[in-house]
């Protein structure tokens, strides 16, 4: 089973990219983030031809999350239990014997501000949720968007740019208390200390991709039982140099006997 996770930051704007690396990869699931796009406005006729069935949900202009597969998504989910404020930053599904999350995390704005408390709420309303679906259901998968760099081994410079919105201790805290329930980061379980391995570069920087001046923003997880299963996980860094790219690029991962 291959499951692919992607920050489209606009899907109406990366129709052509997504199709391409459905069709070449072929993955069983893919996770799509910033969809930017209503759920009345989602493209649905453009990706009909990759075979592919499609779940969303989304609010116009910001945020909005996809679940692309193979075969038909059952028990789907598009509310994070708790979080009222109505963006649309969850969406889970069952394929077959594996839980698929896909979340895109907040942003945060600034540190210190009423957008950074909301995404320190929203973690903590992820992790209490997934403390209790994971009893229930080992074969999980979160993946997405987490707006959160791990480590100093994550971002291209971490001396400059320790205590922003997505690489402070705070954020940091967060993500690893929602890893803690025995959930597996599955691209350094398979490339561990590895550097200059990133999946956002920021369109503001002047050639920052070809420059690698990047953040490692994009995960997938997995239920330890899960991730015992799982081969490779490899960041499609090709992906990020065609035409009209997004500032993410892919991510997937494959697993065994699912």
């Amino acid at each position: 089973m291959k499951i692919a996770t992607f920050n489209a930051n606009s899907i109406r704007s990366r129709i052509e990219p997504i199709r391409r690396w459905l069709n070449a990869h072929q993955p069983d699931v893919l996770a799509v983030q910033e969809t930017k796009v209503q759920d009345e406005d989602f493209p649905v006729d453009a990706f009909a031809e990759t075979g592919y069935q499609v779940v969303f949900h989304g609010q116009k202009k910001y945020n909005g999350v996809a679940l692309f597969s193979r075969i038909e998504p059952k028990n789907i989910r598009k509310h994070l239990p708790g979080d009222s404020s109505g963006q649309a930053r969850f969406l889970q599904a069952d394929y077959g014997p594996v839980t698929v999350v896909n979340t895109y995390a907040p942003q945060g704005f600034e540190v210190g501000t009423d957008k950074f408390e909301y995404k320190l709420k929203w973690f903590d309303l992820l992790r209490r949720y997934l403390k209790t679906e994971i009893q229930k259901k080992p074969n999980l998968i979160w993946l997405g968007d987490f707006n959160a760099a791990r480590e100093d081994i994550d971002v291209y410079d971490p001396q400059g740019l320790w205590g922003s919105v997505c690489f402070c201790k705070e954020v940091q805290d967060a993500l690893e208390s929602v890893l803690s329930l025995g959930l597996v980061d599955l691209f350094r379980l398979h490339h561990p200390n590895q550097p200059g391995c990133y999946t956002f570069w920021d369109y503001r920087i002047p050639n920052s991709f070809k420059r690698n001046l990047g953040w490692r923003l994009d995960y997938i997880t997995a239920a330890e039982p899960l991730a015992r299963r799982c081969i490779r996980c490899e960041i499609d860094t090709e992906a990020r140099a065609w035409d009209k790219p997004s500032d993410h690029t892919f991510l997937w991962a494959e697993f065994e006997q699912c």
